[in-house]
């Protein structure tokens, strides 16, 4: 099994959700996030002050599949939330040894 987080702009979550759901993707978790990258935020005027916004409004979604899904659920994130733009967001592949369905006791695949 592989789990897939992602962290992208919050605007892409509706697109980025329909074609987790086209891919066959059953359940996701999404979790507000801040944070930067190679951007380092950016410079807004507010009042006529200015001020650096270093942390920028991100969603971060986390996704368990299979290993053989890996692949076309990573393709259908990037396609789906690619702006072009910087700041469009990272994708992390890692390995989960198990998972287990609390309610039914289903271990690893038949859990997920």
């Amino acid at each position: 099994m592989k789990k897939i987080e992602a962290i992208i702009k919050p605007f892409k979550l509706d697109e980025v959700k329909e074609a987790l759901h086209e891919v066959g993707v059953s359940g996701i978790t999404v979790t507000e996030a801040k944070g930067f990258g190679r951007q380092k935020g950016h410079t807004e005027l507010y009042r006529g002050a200015e001020y650096v916004v270093d942390f920028l409004p991100k969603v971060k979604l986390e996704v368990v599949v299979p290993d053989g899904q890996a692949e076309r659920v990573v393709e259908a994130i990037a396609n789906a939330a690619q702006t072009g733009r910087i700041g469009d967001g990272k994708i992390f592949v890692s390995t989960i040894d198990t998972a287990l369905r609390i309610r039914t006791g289903e271990k690893d695949d038949a859990a997920i």
